[in-house]
């Protein structure tokens, strides 16, 4: 899943890049038929119908029998062994940020530079997110970096100009803060529209945004 945040909390970009994954461990040749819920539209043109989920690009494995699916939209294959992906598709659809962040940047004097973020868990407690990982654009020049956390832990990327907060569970529900202080050696004006966007990766295990069952 895409999304995009614009400074004032607007979602300018929301889509699911999605895949389905196979592990095979069958004897034979056997014919496997796939069925998705009833709501799911496959558009391969790129025209919208209605407002079901209506998936885009849709990409399959050569093993698909393309004609069955044409026909009557069930996926019938005879799978490879091993893992491989059956099919890929894009789906654009409004959904919230699952993971909401918010930050503060003070600068004091040109001397040092304060950050405050602050991550919260929008989705059910009931889910849990892993290898979260929240990359911070930072000045170029900054140094002395100074951590403290309510979770995880954070280190300084001086290559990427970023910090990097990694935690690695977060529940839904649940609010951590970071707070990080770096030293500014020179004096320099930093163009507020140039700065790059937060930046967030994690997993949810058994959980979809898609509507795709």
């Amino acid at each position: 899943m895409g999304i995009g945040v614009s400074a004032s909390g607007s979602v300018v970009l929301s889509e699911v890049l999605g895949t389905i994954r196979l592990k095979v461990f069958l004897s034979g040749m056997p014919e496997l038929r796939l069925g998705l819920n009833d709501r799911v539209l496959f558009e391969l043109t790129g025209r919208g119908t209605n407002k079901s989920v209506e998936l885009e690009d849709v990409k399959f494995h050569q093993c698909v029998r393309l004609s069955r699916f044409d026909s009557d939209r069930t996926i019938s294959f005879i799978p490879p062994d091993g893992d491989f992906e059956l099919m890929s598709y894009r789906l654009h659809t409004q959904v919230k940020p699952l993971i909401w962040i918010e930050s503060i940047i003070e600068k004091f004097s040109h001397s040092r530079v304060e950050i405050l973020v602050k991550a919260k868990g929008q989705f059910k407690k009931q889910s849990v997110a892993n290898g979260v990982e929240i990359s911070v654009p930072v000045p170029g020049d900054a140094d002395s970096p100074k951590f403290k956390t309510t979770a995880g832990s954070a280190r300084y990327l001086p290559e990427r100009s970023a910090l990097l907060w990694s935690i690695k569970t977060f529940p839904g529900g649940k609010e951590h803060l970071l707070r990080a202080r770096f030293g500014l050696p020179s004096v320099r004006a930093e163009e507020e529209e140039g700065r790059p966007p937060i930046a967030v990766r994690f997993e949810i295990p058994y959980f979809t945004v898609s509507g795709l069952q």
